[in-house]
């Protein structure tokens, strides 16, 4: 579904990463690890087209993602992907609710539409309390989990996911390794994720083990 071929990128002086290649299939959960530096941060966000790549192709499906640019990038990233980070990102002047429908707007979704998925995907993430919350209101572990619901709202095909619990503690920390495990038994939801958490990591299908801007390895979990 998803597959990397040969991805290079350099900043200034400094080659990031050194040809790296790359394949997932639908409904996996795969995780990068690797040291500081290592070049996982970066993989993911050219992956999931945040960052351009200096060579190499990238394809998701049918399309080569690489090649996009301006509105019709931004169109596809809108809705064949999602993204979970370490700091979530809410806008703290909307509530639970609107932050989640925001991505659902931009595609220009039926609002009515957006709103019943928005209020279904909060409920299944045990935050139906909490919809007419802003983030201010919210522990970090809900506002992670808002943060997902967000990033399933448009139904897309692969979830990145940058240190997704890096900034929750231990056992929030394993309820969202859970919650990303459910989604995948329910929606058959496919994630790639870059983590030093080793348990999410032992938890994955597999891990890509990054060093020096390569992958070297690949556990079978």
């Amino acid at each position: 579904m998803l597959v990397a071929k040969d991805i290079i990128k350099s900043y200034g002086s400094v080659q990031v990463l050194k040809g790296v290649d790359l394949r997932m299939e639908r409904g996996e959960i795969v995780t990068i690890a690797g040291s500081s530096g290592a070049g996982k941060s970066t993989l993911l966000h050219i992956l999931g087209t945040l960052d351009h790549a200096d060579g190499g192709e990238i394809w998701l499906g049918e399309q080569r993602i690489d090649q996009l640019r301006g509105k019709k990038l931004a169109a596809f990233r809108n809705l064949h992907a999602g993204f979970v980070f370490q700091f979530h990102h809410l806008l703290p002047e909307f509530t639970a609710l609107e932050n989640v429908c925001i991505p659902g707007w931009i595609a220009k979704n039926p609002e009515s539409e957006v709103g019943k998925r928005a209020k279904s995907l909060l409920e299944m993430l045990g935050l139906s309390h909490r919809m007419d919350n802003k983030p201010a209101a919210l522990s970090g572990g809900e506002q992670q989990r808002v943060a997902v619901a967000r990033a399933l709202i448009n139904q897309p095909e692969i979830i990145f996911a940058d240190e997704p619990t890096g900034n929750l503690d231990s056992a929030n920390a394993k309820e969202l390794h859970q919650l990303f495990f459910r989604l995948r038994e329910e929606f058959g939801q496919t994630f790639l994720i870059v983590t030093h958490n080793e348990e999410l990591a032992e938890m994955s299908d597999r891990v890509l083990h990054m060093k020096d801007g390569r992958i070297q390895e690949q556990d079978g979990m």
